[in-house]
């Protein structure tokens, strides 16, 4: 498998004058339909290299093109990283999204634009597609949402706080994918290979390093805005989210990891019966979240979509 694959980056306006994200690009630069995946917390862009090629590949494999733009949310990954960062929230990435989407569109004008967002990214999808009156280039056509919805499980936040924001200094990759590894068990089962290239782009080489020392790659204050959630204001902002799923008409596709700590059944459930009606696909020996690389979860996105 032979797909295109570029870095790109669009400036984005804030506060301090403004920043850069930088956004992956596979497939055929010219395509009218375009896929976004929009990654979790504390990940980054290339989480999506396997279902990237493989949308890409299915895509020519049936007479067409596609394009799949898979950013890496500011912050993390190529990006650059906030001087306030209060920033780091899902309005403020919704807006550098929409400028990436309007660059994107002056390259070659979008037709189709379908969402794949993993648990932070699918709240960025979520506002993308059920807010009504944003700047798009075109509607939303399909939304996939990964392992999360309107209402998030307190004590996943309290878990995912024990561990975010401590960046942490290797010795080599493979340490460094072994302790991404103690925190990331709900992703469920890979190969040795697959988690290493998991972990590969998740870290850069530690500045000043003398021993070529490795740090992970996102800015530790990420953590900072996550952290003075409360569980009273995660309750509050819950009301505004299923507001903007049921404004949600286009179909939506949810995926679960069948042990998640973060979406509970009873969400997912009330998730089929109300706003768009997803249908819900569930993988078993899975928690938060499904990385999208497993045989079945890449079918189950592939048919979605294509």
């Amino acid at each position: 498998m032979n797909i295109a694959y570029s870095l790109n980056f669009v400036t984005c306006s804030d506060a301090s004058g403004g920043h850069r994200m930088a956004w992956h690009q596979w497939g055929d630069a010219d395509s009218a339909h375009v896929v976004v995946c929009a990654h979790g917390l504390s990940r980054q862009g290339r989480d999506f290299d396997v279902l990237a090629q493989s949308l890409c590949q299915q895509a020519i494999d049936k007479g067409h093109t596609i394009r799949v733009v898979c950013p890496d949310v500011v912050g993390r990954g190529q990006s650059d990283w906030l001087q306030d960062p209060m920033g780091y929230q899902v309005p403020f990435y919704v807006a550098d999204m929409l400028a990436m989407l309007a660059q994107i569109h002056l390259q070659a004008p979008i037709r189709e634009l379908d969402w794949v967002g993993t648990s932070m990214g699918g709240l960025i999808g979520l506002v993308i597609a059920g807010q009504p009156g944003l700047p798009l280039p075109v509607p939303v056509r399909r939304l996939v949402l990964n392992d999360v919805g309107p209402s998030i499980e307190w004590q996943a936040i309290v878990r995912i706080g024990t561990y975010l924001g401590k960046a942490g200094a290797f010795k080599s990759l493979q340490e460094a994918a072994d302790a991404m590894l103690a925190v990331s068990a709900g992703f469920g089962p890979h190969t040795t290979a697959q988690w290493l290239e998991l972990s590969r782009h998740m870290v850069k080489p530690l500045a000043d390093s003398l021993h070529g020392e490795l740090r992970l790659h996102y800015d530790p204050a990420i953590a900072l805005p996550f952290k003075q959630a409360t569980e009273a204001a995660t309750l509050e902002g819950q009301a505004a989210l299923w507001a903007l799923y049921d404004a949600i008409a286009v179909p939506t596709l949810l995926l679960r990891g069948k042990d998640s700590d973060l979406l509970s059944p009873a969400t997912a459930l009330a998730m089929t019966q109300r706003g768009p009606k997803a249908s819900l696909v569930e993988f078993a020996g899975v928690g938060h979240a499904p990385t999208l690389i497993a045989s079945n979860q890449l079918a189950a996105v592939s048919q979605f979509l294509l």
